[in-house]
């Protein structure tokens, strides 16, 4: 079986370039771009560059983007972070590409097909031949001496063709979930907006318009605002707290080591201040919370916190504080909030920002009476719960992407065994 598949050098089949070197000055107008992170998360180019070089003509010539070229990270800190992949689908017009990065391009068409060159330079497989020969003094690097030692391994052009299809079908369907889970939570969040933050049906009410919502739900709002110590809020509404509408389960974290972590994957996912840093074998907690930075990683760039609103079973270390809801405010709500609330006036800390539990419980707002605040609690946590299954779905999908990968591409699975396993979970 694995007969039929053929090896030969990366540098058999491309020709190998280095990319554009500018001046911070130059960015930010001109042409597309081709960046150093757009090449490191993507496993394909972005059908949108959104960074913007002032490059030339004779520049855009030599550095262009173009169907079947493969973008490799060339120095990284890390070995385990060089020779990231990013392989362009399509033509990008005036395009040029990161002078971090290496460009191959096939020296002719139809021997390496650009879906199959998509995955195979993510594999272990080849993910493993380039950190065995990488360099590391300061920083790890790749040159094209490395890279003509490289070795690739294919099918014919077809079967290249049908993997890169079964592949990326999947790798589609989990940009679909994601792209649905982004407008669940901004359905979410421009609810919280208008009724919390902007108080548009009040301010409707205050000047005699109608509020576009149903009657029943209209009522629920008053017609006026009234001065606070928050400044004007809705009439009736009362100056809260953080402190006083959640509760905190900081005490239950515990940080492990990487050692106590172990070598082995878990089934559990162990969270940070920013997302999952491990999977260990154990959990602490087991729900619904909001996640919030707690040092280091505090404040985004437009002032608001790191927030995660996670599910389930997890371990979580003490760079994250941990809170619920205090009804009538649900953890649905807090998560909202937090979306919009600035939380830098509360950072201390010159290098090492820290948002203590005491200070963020010090964070205000004005906290809309019971009624109400059940009925957002109602309206969201469907959309929270819908979000949740589609997110176990993504990892789902992940988990059988990364499973077939690595024998599609050496010829244990062939691609009619594959299809048959898409079709049994519906793809």
């Amino acid at each position: 079986m694995e007969s039929e598949f053929q090896s030969c050098s990366l540098a058999d089949i491309y020709d190998f370039a280095s990319g554009l070197s500018k001046a911070r000055s130059e960015f930010g107008a001109g042409h597309p771009f081709l960046g150093f992170k757009d090449v490191f998360y993507n496993s394909a180019v972005p059908k949108e560059l959104k960074e913007l070089v002032r490059s030339t003509d004779r520049e855009r010539e030599k550095c262009s983007v173009k169907r079947g070229d493969v973008f490799l990270t060339r120095t990284s800190e890390t070995m385990n972070e060089l020779g990231m992949s990013c392989v362009s689908l399509r033509d990008i017009p005036f395009a040029t590409f990161n002078g971090f990065t290496k460009r191959l391009r096939p020296r002719a068409e139809e021997v390496i097909a650009p879906e199959y060159a998509r995955y195979y330079f993510r594999s272990n497989l080849f993910r493993a031949n380039v950190n065995s020969m990488s360099t590391m003094s300061t920083r790890a690097s790749l040159n094209n001496e490395m890279l003509s030692r490289l070795q690739i391994s294919f099918p014919n052009i077809r079967e290249q063709q049908a993997i890169g299809e079964i592949l990326g079908t999947l790798d589609d369907k989990i940009e679909l979930n994601r792209k649905t889970n982004e407008t669940l939570e901004g359905i979410a969040k421009a609810l919280f907006k208008s009724w919390f933050v902007d108080f548009d049906p009040v301010r409707a009410k205050a000047e005699g318009r109608l509020t576009g919502l149903p009657d029943e739900i209209s009522e629920l709002f008053p017609n006026s605002f009234e001065e606070s110590e928050l400044g004007e809020i809705p009439s009736g509404w009362l100056p809260s707290s953080v402190g006083e509408i959640s509760k905190n389960l900081d005490r239950l974290r515990v940080p492990l080591s990487k050692k106590q972590r172990g070598e082995k994957q878990g089934s559990f996912p162990y969270y940070g201040a920013t997302g999952i840093f491990d999977y260990v074998d154990d959990f602490l907690f087991d729900g619904d919370y909001l996640l919030i930075g707690e040092d280091g990683s505090v404040a985004k760039d437009d002032g608001t916190a790191f927030s995660q609103y996670v599910s389930g079973k997890i371990w979580v270390n003490n760079h994250a504080h941990v809170l619920e809801g205090v009804l009538p405010v649900t953890t649905e709500f807090l998560y909202c909030f937090f979306q919009f609330a600035q939380v830098m006036p509360y950072v201390t800390g010159a290098v090492q920002l820290k948002l203590s539990q005491g200070r963020m419980n010090m964070i205000q707002l004005p906290l809309a009476d019971e009624e109400l605040l059940c009925l957002f609690g109602e309206i969201v946590q469907p959309i929270f719960k819908r979000r949740l299954s589609i997110h176990k779905e993504i990892l789902s999908l992940g988990e059988l992407r990364d499973a077939l990968l690595p024998r599609l591409i050496s010829g244990e699975l062939r691609v009619p065994d594959a299809e048959k396993m898409l079709e049994e979970v519906g793809i």
